[in-house]
């Protein structure tokens, strides 16, 4: 939309609208007080702050600046109304967006574009203030100079001085007030009177302590009092007053000493500025900045400004607590329900968590979504947090109505308690999100408490998780094979390929140690491709160096490593780039993996096999144990799994539990047989099991009997005889 049509120009704010909204602004300020200025030249003024306005709004690197430097041109303008300066700060927020920035596009966002006006209201605010009072206080510096310089001059120019201060001091618009050193007033201005409500007639029979408001007291009569002493000249505070009706205002007050020749204070002179709109603003827009919009709960700024506050100010030995709650299947809801029901049930829940610790004092923040946190501060334990964390969890459980429908919720929720020196505040949280997982984990609907062994070992095992992309890329991972031997003649015939880690700074590492958490991040399909074709490359080396003995390679494939759709291109192109045969190497699955296959998985396996490449089923008798899909898979071998090796014990068939297990392998064996599937018995130990399953024609073992897993050169060895 053109500019001429009134949307957003090359700048991206609308001319025409800035015009209207000018002119408004002009008319306002012309209507409300005296302007020295023309009404064409104060609309171009006012047409000018506009533009800046709405420049500062869309600026890539956002400041509050310009706005700061409107409200000071607008003193410097002298268009200092106070109706006026209000109207253009509410005007600011209600209209600015929708008359100047109509169609803004995209950056910012909606959101930030209403937060950058807010910010700007206050800067404008701000801006017009402290100008406002600089220039006043400047003014009325010069005049104090000037009426006490003139009390030295000759009696005459007493008396001129004299009645000129006295027209100042009547006719400022800014309140000024005289009072001796014991703190009775001496003379105030019409101004100084109008602001608390008072008579100057009254005031000049009041102590100014009188005025003070209750909280302030203590603290602005010593202040006085220093002042008084000779430790300050001058004093510049913003404090509260109470006016006549009991109300309260705000100030901006400055206080400055005269003294005798001699030094000693002779008198006090303030100056007060009525700052309670600008106050009320701030309070506001902190309001605003600290607490949740939807359920008026202190947010995780305040939150954790409460939580630094406490840490910085309390003693080591005090204890202090977290309750970190998250509601169970809450998405479920929002998802099934609505956002806005969601919204609803969340409003509920965080009244509930209010109610439930209000007499106690504990602050109730909402952290975001559906976590809120609970502060025990200054418990007396981990007891006092587990009833915080009880009590919670009750008033969480209890149904909830929500426009016709009864939700049924609950939460997990992580405790932590400790003493202050003990911690941060930021590992506090941490062990608080880290034991809210816990809960989840353990089954949700409950709290867990932290424990800084597990913790430990969470981190160990997050660092570890966090090391594998690098340690993959750095080549810290090496390959151990573990023979397969023919149960017939003794004589290897296959080597199961296993990954190890040669960790920097633990040494080497274990597939228990690492592979679980490569499955849990998705590096398990890089990390299988870098197996498989490392193992290729080893068993090509094998079947140059040693034809005869045409040694197949066996690796494991992950579940995730099945599903993946480029499985088939990953094997063929691992083989074709070893050049190894593809009836030398063996892909093992486990029981899990292969169960219920079907679709896209099922065809990828008939691919793999229609390569040449061998499949067997690993730990076969522990998992579904389904032998249906032992005719629906291209299945060539099976691996037995260990329990029931290590159940043909040397104590033997005498007992029933051995005998039991040997005949379950007799069983799994037939079956095997007679689909015509390959057997192998893992963990074999002993020769007492390697004979028995001799006996039961099992066609090859794997185990420590055989040989443990080793590096590839003690595979070469072995091959060329030399162990």
């Amino acid at each position: 939309m053109s500019s001429a049509a009134g949307g957003p120009d090359a700048e991206g704010y609308s001319r025409p609208g800035a015009r209207r909204y000018a002119a408004d602004w002009a008319r306002t300020v012309r209507r409300l007080g005296y302007v020295p200025l023309s009404a064409g030249e104060t609309e171009r003024l006012l047409f000018g702050h506009t533009v800046r306005l709405a420049r500062a709004v869309l600026a890539r690197d956002f400041s509050t600046r310009p706005a700061d430097e409107v409200g000071r041109a607008l003193v410097e303008a002298h268009l200092t109304e106070p109706r006026a300066v209000d109207w253009s700060v509410r005007v600011l927020g209600e209209r600015f967006l929708t008359d100047v920035l109509p169609d803004a596009g995209d950056v910012p966002a909606g959101a930030e574009r209403r937060s950058r006006v807010a910010a700007l209201q206050g800067a404008l605010a701000g801006g017009f203030a402290r100008a406002l009072r600089e220039r006043t206080f400047t003014q009325q510096e010069r005049i104090a100079r000037s009426a006490w310089q003139a009390r030295d001059d000759v009696e005459q120019a007493l008396r001129d001085s004299e009645a000129r201060f006295r027209a100042v001091f009547t006719g400022a618009a800014i309140g000024i007030g005289i009072a001796g050193t014991d703190g009775n007033i001496i003379d105030v201005n019409q101004s100084f009177a109008d602001m608390l409500g008072y008579q100057p007639a009254e005031l000049r029979q009041t102590n100014v302590a009188r005025l003070f408001h209750p909280d302030d007291a203590p603290g602005m009569w010593e202040l006085y009092q220093e002042l008084l002493a000779g430790k300050h000249d001058s004093v510049r505070v913003e404090k509260r007053y109470h006016r006549k009706d009991g109300s309260v205002v705000w100030t901006d007050l400055a206080v400055s000493l005269i003294r005798y020749d001699d030094g000693r204070p002779r008198f006090t002179v303030a100056m007060i500025e009525d700052i309670t709109d600008r106050h009320e603003l701030q309070q506001r827009l902190r309001y605003q900045a600290t607490h949740d919009p939807l359920t008026g709960l202190p947010n995780r700024t305040l939150f954790f400004e409460t939580l630094g506050d406490l840490f910085a100010r309390a003693e080591p030995q005090r204890r202090v607590g977290v309750c970190f709650l998250d509601l169970d299947g809450f998405k479920a809801i929002n998802d099934s329900l609505g956002h806005d029901l969601g919204d609803r049930l969340l409003v509920v829940i965080a009244q509930r968590l209010a109610n439930c610790v209000a007499e106690h004092g504990h602050l109730v923040a909402r952290m975001g979504g559906d976590e809120f946190v609970i502060l025990v501060d200054g418990g007396d334990g981990l007891d006092r947090a587990i009833g915080v964390a009880e009590t919670a969890l009750a008033a969480v459980s209890a149904p909830v109505h929500v426009a016709g429908q009864q939700l049924a919720v609950s939460a997990s929720i992580g405790i932590v308690d400790c003493a202050v020196g003990e911690t941060s505040g930021s590992e506090l949280m941490k062990a608080a999100d880290t034991t809210l997982y816990w809960a989840k984990a353990e089954g949700r609907g409950r709290w867990a408490v932290y424990d800084p062994e597990r913790g430990a070992r969470d981190i160990a095992r997050s660092t570890l998780a966090a090391g594998l992309p690098a340690a993959l890329e750095r080549g810290e991972f090496v390959l151990h094979y573990q023979p397969i031997v023919a149960l017939l003649d003794s004589s290897m015939v296959a080597v199961e390929a296993l990954v190890r880690w040669q960790h920097p700074e633990l040494g080497l590492l274990g597939p228990d140690g690492f592979i679980g958490l490569a499955e849990e991040t998705g590096l398990i399909v890089a990390l299988g491709r870098w197996v498989l074709e490392q193992a290729c490359r080893d068993a090509y080396g094998w079947l140059t160096g040693f034809p005869e003995a045409r040694l197949v390679v066996s690796v494991n494939l992950a579940a995730r490593q099945a599903d993946d759709p480029a499985i088939v291109a990953t094997v063929a192109g691992a083989l074709a780039a070893s050049g190894l045969p593809a009836d030398l190497l063996q892909l093992e699955l486990t029981e899990s993996a292969v169960m219920g296959t079907a679709g896209e998985p099922l065809r990828s396996l008939n691919r793999l096999a229609d390569l040449g490449v061998r499949l067997a089923i690993d730990d076969f008798g522990t998992g579904y144990s389904n032998l249906a899909y032992l005719r629906k898979l291209p299945i060539h071998s099976l691996k037995l799994a260990g329990p029931f090796v290590e159940g043909i014990r040397a104590d033997g068939p005498d007992q029933p539990a051995a005998h039991r297990d040997e005949r379950i392998v007799d069983a799994l064996v037939r079956l095997a047989h007679a689909v015509e599937l390959w057997v192998t018995a893992e963990a074999v130990e002993t020769a007492v099991q390697a004979e028995r399953l001799r006996a039961l024609r099992c066609d090859t073992g794997q185990g420590r009997f055989f040989g443990p897993p080793v590096p590839a050169h003690d595979i070469t060895a072995r091959l060329r005889g030399d162990r």
